[in-house]
């Protein structure tokens, strides 16, 4: 079976993957590693409605613009 993978800002409120890649360039790639989102990194979606998207990532919580979402692929957990 076939992992299932989807942009981060396609993924429900309260679902969980581990993210695969980033798409984009070197600054977005930038901006996530600050964050502690790196390859392999589990992430929890905590609301994915209106406006931004909040997730938690090793215990910390951040709000991503869906731009900035779309560009990480990440696999459901």
């Amino acid at each position: 079976m076939q992992p299932r993978v989807t942009p981060l800002s396609m993924m429900p409120t309260g679902s969980t993957g581990r993210v695969i890649a980033f798409r984009g360039g070197y600054g977005s790639m930038r901006r996530m590693m600050e964050m502690g989102i790196t390859p392999g990194t589990i992430i929890r979606v905590i609301n994915n409605s209106v406006g931004p998207i909040l997730i938690e990532v090793r215990g910390a919580v951040y709000a991503l613009g869906r731009g900035m979402a779309s560009k990480v692929l990440v696999e459901l957990l």
